[in-house]
């Protein structure tokens, strides 16, 4: 079997590369129907569309395991992704990965793109700047440092810490509004850090309910704090709704402030607790909805089996989800009254008449001294 083959190479002799190609016929011949899944094998015809080995016309095995949610049946014009086994610049085999998705995914992505810049305009794309710029950060500096081992909390919070400041300082600039937002969302996130800890341990929960858990165990790295990894998730997973409150809660208090600057601290306080209330009552129930919305089969299963509440409350996954919504939500609760009393602070000190004030206390001083050694 080429699939089997494929696989016995050893790594350190061959190389591997992956090309897109189309496919020009399938056999199904080695292919059994299991129920509604199949398993077995899928031969393909495939031509080469990119690389060195462009428009050379092969065959490709794509191996069926009997899982819909990983496994492709592919059909004549298909445009995929063939995995090649390369020794000594010659193909030993050649395995199809999945289906080409890219142009879709880049034409969606070029449609958020313009309808940022046309709404936003210049903020749109210090945001879109933002966006990307946290995605290369996870990815070149979170991720990697997971994968080495490192502490997962404290690495998600240095990496939160990062992302925070470039994507509320790049967006709002380096003003009060920035800092405001900063403070709120990095204090938020701290008791968020704490609450999933207390929560997360004495619910015990190791963290094998996250997607590929126990793949990336078998994969080499065992290792690896999944218990850790799956409170990171959590923090991460509130740190941008907890950005969301913090940047509504400063700008509002600081347009509030622009438009009757005699307000007084308590009363601008009191209005950013009352913009808090209003933004909270429908961000910890877009939390319950992001999240339970990953997990509407497990809900349709769990109504068509009848499954009791004692039942589904306890069951380890719905444990998990339960945590990270009511951490993540307790995290949003918290943000919004720190941002509104800090931001209140902040905003009522007039830094220009302290300066002022500050340099004539130093040139008082300078004359007195002056003054005592006549």
């Amino acid at each position: 079997m080429i699939g089997l083959f494929f696989m016995s190479v050893e790594e350190k002799k061959s190389d591997n590369i992956e090309v897109k190609a189309v496919v020009l016929e399938t056999d199904n011949s080695e292919m059994i129907q299991s129920g509604i899944a199949k398993i077995g094998f899928q031969m393909l015809k495939v031509k080469i569309i990119e690389g060195k080995y462009q428009d050379k016309v092969m065959e490709a095995s794509n191996n069926l395991i009997g899982k819909l949610d990983m496994d492709n049946y592919y059909k004549k014009g298909d445009k995929i992704i063939v995995a090649l086994l390369e020794k000594e610049n010659k193909i030993i085999a050649a395995k199809a990965i999945d289906l080409y998705r890219q142009n879709w995914q880049l034409l969606l992505f070029g449609f958020f793109v313009l309808l940022l810049i046309l709404y936003a305009g210049y903020i749109g794309a210090k945001a879109l700047f933002s966006f990307i710029a946290s995605l290369y950060i996870i990815w070149n500096l979170l991720i990697p440092g997971l994968l080495a081992g490192k502490d997962p909390l404290l690495l998600s919070s240095v990496t939160l810490l990062i992302l925070s400041a470039l994507i509320i300082f790049a967006v709002a600039g380096f003003n009060k509004k920035g800092l405001v937002a900063f403070v709120g969302t990095i204090s938020g996130l701290a008791i968020t850090v704490l609450i999933t800890i207390i929560f997360g341990n004495r619910l015990e929960l190791l963290g094998m309910t996250s997607p590929f858990a126990e793949t990336l165990l078998f994969s080499g790295y065992l290792d690896l704090n999944m218990k850790h990894i799956f409170y990171s998730a959590i923090v991460i997973g509130a740190s941008g709704a907890a950005m969301d409150i913090a940047m509504d809660i400063a700008a509002s208090m600081e347009e509030l402030k622009s438009k009757k600057p005699e307000i007084e601290m308590k009363e601008l306080i009191q209005s950013g607790f009352n913009v808090g209330k209003a933004v909270i009552g429908t961000m910890t129930t877009t939390l319950l909805l992001a999240y339970s919305g990953g997990y509407l089969t497990l809900l349709m299963l769990f109504m068509s089996k009848n499954t009791s509440l004692n039942r589904m409350m306890n069951l380890k996954m719905v444990s998990a989800e339960i945590l990270r919504t009511l951490t993540g939500s307790i995290g949003l609760v918290l943000v919004a009254p720190i941002t509104a009393v800090f931001a209140g602070w902040i905003y009522s000190i007039d830094f220009k008449a302290l300066f002022i004030k500050e340099s004539k206390m130093i040139m008082i001083r300078q004359k007195l001294k002056e003054l005592i050694k006549i």
